[in-house]
């Protein structure tokens, strides 16, 4: 093993330990729940870049160039396990990695269909693109509101208002 390796794979191990211990219950998958932010910067309560690393890591990515907070996801470029490199997506507050290669659970039918039963309407530019659902609608407010929506049950995983 690579030497330069060791430490990085040890902190990796300490750090998965600790928010392990320390990570909240998971939502139940039908709840929709939403994080406003703005598209530059991430919302309170979202997870630390450190913390995004490894959740990269533990999907099974190595070498991750490029992380950057981008679109109201972090975004990088990543090597997976078939020594493929391959650009990501990750939740701000879930973690969640999202491969841009990886096709949608959901047709954009279903994803308005979530929406709307989470009280978001007058849906436009509804589009799957780099692993996430983006789609331009009203709050349940009524304010006009971009989303990123997870390909596989629909939920928010970042909203911005335009």
């Amino acid at each position: 093993m690579n030497k330069r390796m060791l430490p990085l794979l040890l902190g990796l191990s300490v750090c998965s330990a600790s928010m392990a211990q320390n990570a909240p219950a998971p939502a139940a998958a039908t709840q929709m729940t939403a994080t406003t932010v703005t598209w530059a910067t991430p919302a309170s309560g979202a997870l630390t870049q450190d913390a995004i690393e490894t959740s990269i890591a533990n999907a099974g990515y190595k070498e991750v160039e490029g992380l950057a907070f981008k679109d109201g996801v972090w975004r990088t470029k990543a090597r997976g396990g078939n020594k493929q490199w391959s650009k990501l997506a990750v939740g701000p507050v879930t973690g969640r990695v999202y491969p841009a290669d990886a096709p949608s659970a959901l047709n954009a039918d279903e994803v308005k269909a979530k929406l709307a039963t989470a009280g978001y309407q007058n849906f436009t530019d509804v589009k799957f693109d780099d692993g996430l659902w983006s789609v331009a609608a009203k709050s349940p407010q009524g304010s006009d509101i971009n989303l990123l929506v997870d390909p596989t049950d629909g939920s928010v995983v970042a909203q911005s208002r335009e």
